[in-house]
């Protein structure tokens, strides 16, 4: 079995953290109506992206090449901070409903102007997230290492090219696909 790099390991606990301060979080809300607690423990989870980046941040700092670890890192830290306070709305939806008697949980529109705005706002945090993590991983080339330390951020092939590439694929399967169906279908009426 290969070493596993203690940057992936990082990243692992961060996630596992995410879920458990979420967890955490919705069961002090509404088993335990311990509102304060909560509010404290949902708003505490982007720390962890903070600690995941001083945890980068350090391993460049004592030498290490960057790899496709640290992008992935990047890439982990702008899409949570893009997308985290959704996941945590979401969440809480569910479980108000479920166990506090809260309304149904919101559903995304499924076709029309609506879905065209809701696809578009989603592809925007999508855009958000890649940006957050380009900005990262300029501040880990240029700031906190060198670029020749760290070309699998930024080189050909790197992971600024990926988020790139995923975000342009997310243009394309989502928000354009859904406007260009939605033309044609008020089209044909």
């Amino acid at each position: 079995m290969a070493d596993i790099s203690p940057l992936a390991i990082a990243i692992i606990v961060c996630e596992i953290g995410f879920w458990v301060m979420l967890a955490a979080g919705l069961a002090a809300r509404y088993l335990l109506r311990w509102r304060r607690t909560s509010v404290v423990l949902l708003v505490g989870t982007p720390l962890l992206d903070l600690a995941l980046l001083a945890f980068t941040v350090a391993d460049l700092r004592g030498g290490g090449e960057a790899t496709t670890v640290h992008g992935l890192g990047a890439a982990y830290l702008g899409f949570s901070v893009a997308f985290g306070h959704s996941l945590v709305r979401w969440a809480d939806q569910r479980v108000a409903h479920r166990f506090a008697g809260g309304p149904p949980p919101v559903k995304p529109p499924r076709r029309g102007p609506e879905k065209v705005r809701y696809e578009w706002r989603e592809w925007g945090k999508c855009l958000a997230g890649a940006a957050i993590a380009c900005a990262a991983m300029a501040l880990l080339s240029f700031v906190v290492a060198s670029p020749a330390q760290t070309e699998a951020l930024w080189g050909v092939g790197g992971w600024m090219m990926r988020l790139g590439v995923v975000t342009g694929i997310w243009l394309v399967a989502g928000p354009l696909w859904t406007t260009l169906a939605n033309v044609r279908i008020r089209g044909l009426r």
